[in-house]
């Protein structure tokens, strides 16, 4: 009994051997060789062909994760972005550097934008930091930061080397600097007519709105178009809004102006304004038939008594004032006629002439004497009264002599005296 227990001792540890021996074959590693280019056999027998091993996969490095401090990072403003990265491969990456790229939005707010890691096991992570800034020029919404990674690997004991970008969005949001005036309403509104409330805009952000809408709401008023549409507003523009509606009943008027959009960020937005306004009563309408009575009244009646008055007295003395200038000028027109002719007289007889008409009377046959006569009472009223005494003497021709000669102004006039000459001719001197 004993000699056969320790014969089944000896078979169980032989198989127990042989069980090892097949289970160590069995964990041996696999090798790949060579297909023959002439008939596809396998040439693991010929000792001559030396395997080839197959390379592994290439580690992949990826972002798991990453923060910027919110929702959305405001242009202009600065924040930190935090990112996690992992090796997704199977084995593990040396020498590796970081980069990141803000692109045309965002800059580097202090420091360097890259960074050096030595070695990253297959499946870990490593996790940096990099503080940024958001351009103020930066467009509203996502925009993109780069993140590349490149690095070295051991491939069946050669090294080779692999490089990764990996893109991040980072939304931006432009401030709201939408801004809308104050309601502007219109002079005169009355009750069941049209009016319009005007407000005024202006887009100072960097950014386009959308979507600008306007609606009124309140009580004592109706609108052909509740809402009225304004549309979109680019960066710089700037408008008006015009609100039309029809107020029902005079008296104090207390309604509110909406206006609504989407700002850059595609948020919707809303602006509210109180408007109380004074609407006056409509003014009566005319009876037609009130207006012909009037205007048939006023024809009949015509023109006031004193306005026929004011129209005959300024006549009157139109009149007065004509007839007077007629008058005055014809005064004027005699008097200087009677002066010229005054002066042309008194001119002859200074000359020591006889007047025209005493040639005339003595030509006529009229005596020397009453020619004389007549001369000298011309010349007498010519002088103002001083007397001027001529001598005639007749001659024996049968045309008569006249001499003018100065005689004593204290004679009498046309007194006749004898000749001092003592002369017989008859000729006689007259004073």
């Amino acid at each position: 009994m004993k000699h056969l227990t320790t014969r089944m001792l000896a078979i169980i540890v032989a198989l127990l051997a042989s069980l090892s021996m097949m289970l160590a074959i069995v964990s041996l590693p696999h090798l790949a060789y060579a297909v023959g280019a002439d008939d596809g056999s396998a040439q693991g027998a010929d000792q001559s062909v030396a395997p080839t091993p197959v390379a592994g996969p290439v580690p992949n490095i990826i972002v798991t994760n990453f923060t910027y401090g919110g929702d959305s990072v405001a242009a202009g403003a600065k924040f930190d972005l935090n990112f996690t990265f992992q090796n997704m491969g199977q084995v593990a990456v040396a020498n590796m550097v970081v980069t990141v790229d803000g692109g045309e939005s965002f800059a580097i707010a202090g420091g360097t934008n890259t960074f050096y890691f030595d070695a990253l096991w297959a499946g870990y992570s490593l996790s940096q930091t990099v503080p940024m800034q958001a351009l103020a020029s930066a467009k509203s919404g996502a925009q993109p930061v780069t993140v590349s990674f490149r690095y070295e690997y051991l491939d069946s004991g050669a090294r080779s080397s692999n490089q990764s970008d990996v893109k991040i969005a980072v939304p931006i949001s432009q401030p709201d600097r939408f801004e809308v005036g104050d309601p502007v309403p219109s002079d005169q509104i009355v009750a069941g007519q049209e009016t319009t409330v005007t407000l005024e805009y202006v887009n100072k952000g960097k950014g386009d709105i959308a979507n600008v809408e306007t609606t009124m709401e309140g009580e004592g008023f109706d609108a052909t178009m509740k809402t009225q549409y304004v549309g979109n507003v680019a960066s710089g523009a700037t408008g008006s809004i015009g609100y039309a509606f029809t107020p029902t009943a005079s008296g104090e008027l207390n309604a509110t102006l909406k206006v609504s959009y989407e700002d850059s960020d595609g948020q919707s937005k809303t602006k509210e304004f109180p408007v109380k306004l004074s609407v006056a009563d409509a003014a009566p309408m005319d009876d037609p038939s009130r207006v012909d009575s009037d205007m048939n009244q006023n024809a009949s009646q015509g023109l006031p008594w004193w306005v026929w008055a004011a129209a005959a007295a300024v006549a009157v003395a139109v009149i007065v004032g004509i007839v007077l200038l007629v008058r005055r000028h014809r005064k004027k027109k005699a008097k200087s006629e009677i002066d010229e002719e005054w002066d042309d007289w008194a001119g002859g007889n200074a000359d020591g002439k006889l007047d025209t008409q005493s040639g005339g009377d003595i030509a006529s046959g009229k005596t020397v004497g009453d020619a004389a006569d007549s001369t000298t009472a011309n010349n007498a009223t010519a002088s103002g009264g001083a007397t001027s005494t001529f001598a005639i003497s007749p001659s024996t021709d049968a045309t008569p002599t006249t001499v003018i000669e100065p005689v004593n102004a204290a004679a009498e006039p046309n007194q006749i005296v004898p000749d001092d000459s003592g002369q017989s001719d008859g000729s006689a001197q007259t004073v």
